[in-house]
């Protein structure tokens, strides 16, 4: 639950969400203590209209001996043009910018049902929402999808954030969402998959060219035409942990 005295969650369109995050006033209100990196609680402000995001300036990332330093950021704004070129609505509206910290990750803030159990919400089977993020997990090589990153709202809809540590070279796919590991695809995943195949060698191929190194680029197509050639979710391997720690 937000403090009373800080600036509220605000539901906008994508378009106008992406104006306010980018051009925007960030003005700190307070920090998630919770969080392993710096992960700022700011009040955006622009043209009169006010909403809640969250900043996370490259400056307060924590070194990691799998990812190069100082990339944080740029990956979770690759998750969410990742999302949002599949027309997913999985990663909130997510910009790269500068802000009082400098340069950094600002996302819009989701409010969440907070009555909602994260320990069953992601033992689900049968919720198409929850598949759809596996199989976006596996397409930006998610090494951190905890059941706490996940967001689900009084609505219904479920967001997922916390994408600093995708898109590595390397198998790094540790999520509690395995409840699906060898299954067969549904018919919307693959369809989605091969959307995907096309548009990252076109528009998304470059803007993702401008977040990560080419070689990253490129095995994410190759992560992508394994999906569609396997047609199933992958099942876990033997030289990563599954499944992160601690799960929530």
């Amino acid at each position: 639950m937000i403090p009373e005295e800080l600036t509220p969650a605000l539901r906008l369109p994508v378009e106008d969400a992406m104006q306010l995050l980018q051009r925007g006033e960030l003005s700190v209100e307070g920090r998630l203590v919770d969080a392993s990196n710096a992960t700022l609680y700011c009040a955006c402000s622009c043209d009169g209209v006010t909403a809640a995001c969250v900043y996370k300036p490259i400056a307060g990332e924590r070194p990691l001996w799998d990812f190069p330093d100082g990339t944080l950021a740029e990956r979770e704004v690759a998750a969410y043009e990742v999302s949002s070129a599949a027309g997913l609505t999985i990663v909130p509206p997510t910009v790269f910018r500068d802000g009082p910290a400098g340069p950094g990750m600002v996302q819009l803030w989701i409010d969440t049902d907070e009555s909602v159990d994260l320990g069953r919400l992601m033992r689900r089977r049968n919720d198409a929402q929850l598949r759809s993020i596996a199989v976006f997990d596996v397409v930006i090589n998610n090494a951190d999808r905890k059941g706490g990153h996940l967001l689900p709202t009084p609505d219904g809809h479920i967001y997922g954030v916390d994408h600093g540590v995708s898109f590595n070279l390397d198998d790094k796919l540790r999520t509690v969402l395995w409840q699906w590991a060898g299954a067969t695809l549904p018919a919307e995943a693959c369809e989605m998959l091969a959307g995907l195949r096309v548009q990252l060698q076109t528009t998304l191929g470059e803007r993702l060219g401008e977040l990560l190194t080419r070689a990253e680029v490129r095995r994410t197509v190759r992560r992508v035409e394994a999906l569609i050639a396997s047609g199933r979710h992958p099942e876990p391997g033997d030289g990563w942990p599954p499944v992160p720690w601690p799960p929530i």
